[in-house]
């Protein structure tokens, strides 16, 4: 014979119970909620201070000193063994003995040798020397000098207020040709204008005579001057 448990019903006990239940637990989470969020901050609290406060000095160290240096110790000499003091003698001995003399005899004939040998290099490069070196230059032939003169003295005109008789010395270049390449004044005879005169004849007179040999060419011409000659 079996028996059948009945069920619950809906809208028994157990139901209502369980939803309210939930509802409580709910409305909880929400009051906490709402208290946690509107919980002020705790306030702080600062103290002022007018003045510092005294700090105590710190307390001195005790001084520590060093101990004291030992004593130096004396170390005793001991004597020396006698090979020491005979090789004192023998240096001593050896300082003593006068230095020996060297016979410059032969130092001497070295340097002779030296000195003659410089000197017979030195007559060599003069003799080479003399074989190279240009010709003499030509000797004037005073008639030469003369001729070119007497061309020059009819063209200078000196100024009317000249005084004494002067000297004036002209250093002329010419070109083989005999045509003046340059006249340049060497000393003056005091007398601007004389100068001048003369220094115009000298350019006026180009070409000058040729010598009467080749031989007896002058490239420079040293010609002097004087206004009553």
């Amino acid at each position: 014979m079996s028996y059948a448990i009945p069920a619950d019903e809906p809208g028994g006990v157990a139901p209502a119970a369980l939803s309210l239940l939930v509802h409580g637990l709910l409305f909880a989470m929400l009051v906490f909620g709402l208290h946690w969020q509107s919980r002020h901050p705790d306030p702080v609290v600062a103290e002022l201070w007018s003045e510092l406060p005294a700090v105590e000095p710190a307390e001195p160290k005790p001084e520590v000193k060093p101990p004291p240096n030992p004593e130096p110790r004396v170390e005793q000499k001991q004597p020396k063994p006698d090979i020491a003091i005979e090789r004192e003698k023998k240096l001593a001995k050896k300082k003593e003995e006068p230095p020996l003399k060297f016979d410059n005899t032969q130092r001497i004939r070295e340097q002779l040798a030296q000195e003659q040998q410089a000197l017979n290099r030195t007559r060599e490069k003069q003799e080479a020397l003399k074989q190279f070196a240009p010709p003499a230059a030509p000797v004037g032939d005073p008639r030469y000098i003369e001729k070119i003169i007497a061309r020059i003295r009819p063209n200078i005109i000196p100024p009317a207020d000249l005084k004494g008789n002067p000297e004036v010395i002209f250093d002329v270049v010419q070109l083989p040709t005999g045509e003046v390449f340059s006249a340049q004044l060497r000393k003056s005879s005091g007398n601007r204008l004389y100068d001048e005169a003369v220094e115009r004849a000298i350019l006026k007179s180009s070409p000058l005579p040729k010598p009467e040999r080749a031989d007896q060419f002058m490239r420079e011409l040293t010609l002097k001057f004087r206004p009553k000659e």
